[in-house]
């Protein structure tokens, strides 16, 4: 379905029926909600009503003007979809790209949501440079080019089809294994994901705003769950534990075998962490 939240529509399918929705916000930029359903589906079964949304101009959502491709207004998004949908209680899990739209969400909007969860995705002035850092030390080499070499593309990807490609080289610096079989499956789920080339090459030429959002930790009002891989390239445990400690009610659980991609290498420890936090709440 469309959803109306002000200036554009965001598509959303939904899964499952319950009384506590839980938004979903895909990674990126410029990939779908596709790359997150499957391994989210069984929470289905524990009575959530799944939201899984297709971020603004991405995936099925229709066209929005470049210069509201920011994350305020991304958390803005989500407060306009909790209410077009008439959401009386909802928690906004976001992972990678996601989950800075979801701490965004939660510093701007606190208290609107029961709960927030934010997975691999770590907003800090560090981000960045601690993504190249471990890039450099990324092993085996070949590997290494492969991702240099696609995110050096990024900035003049023209089609979805070369995003796709794109994102699909990127996999092996996302687990903590970059030979891991469960690279394949990813893949294939990605296979029908739409993807959004000209969002991309913003985040690869503008980046992505201001995203520290460390001084304002101390607003959020509701209860925090950061979940980080013990080998995740892009989101470091320090990191994770900065976060997780600015936040009042914030609680940090580390999957111990996975890099990134937490919810693909360790689903079920995932889901139960996901589980855990939504009876809480």
């Amino acid at each position: 379905m469309l959803v109306d939240v002000g200036d554009t529509r965001l598509h959303v399918e939904e899964r499952g029926a319950g009384d506590l929705a839980l938004i979903a916000l895909h990674g990126g930029p410029g990939l779908d909600h596709t790359m997150f359903g499957a391994w989210l589906d069984p929470l289905c079964d524990d009575g959530v009503r799944l939201l899984l949304v297709d971020e603004r101009a991405q995936g099925r959502s229709e066209p929005a003007a470049s210069e509201t491709w920011t994350l305020e207004q991304h958390a803005r998004d989500v407060d306009a979809l909790a209410t077009a949908l008439g959401l009386e209680r909802y928690v906004v899990l976001g992972h990678s790209f996601g989950a800075f739209i979801a701490l965004q969400h939660a510093v701007d909007f606190s208290g609107r949501p029961a709960g927030t969860i934010v997975s691999s995705g770590i907003p800090s002035e560090r981000f960045l440079a601690d993504v190249e850092e471990q890039l450099e030390a990324f092993e085996p080499v070949e590997l290494r080019e492969q991702v240099q070499a696609s995110w050096a593309r990024e900035a003049g990807a023209q089609t979805a089809a070369e995003v796709g490609a794109l994102l699909a080289d990127q996999l092996p610096f996302h687990f903590a294994d970059p030979r891991d079989p469960r690279i394949d499956e990813m893949r294939a789920a990605m296979a029908g994901a739409v993807y959004a080339a000209d969002v991309l090459r913003a985040g690869a030429t503008e980046g992505y705003g201001h995203i520290a959002l460390e001084d304002r930790l101390g607003d959020v009002r509701h209860p925090v769950l950061v979940l980080a891989g013990r080998h995740d390239r892009t989101c470091s445990i320090p990191a994770a534990e900065a976060i997780a400690g600015g936040i009042p009610d914030a609680r940090l659980v580390v999957f111990e075998r996975s890099g990134h991609m937490a919810f693909v290498e360790e689903p079920d420890a995932y889901r139960d962490a996901v589980r855990r936090f939504l009876a809480r709440v």
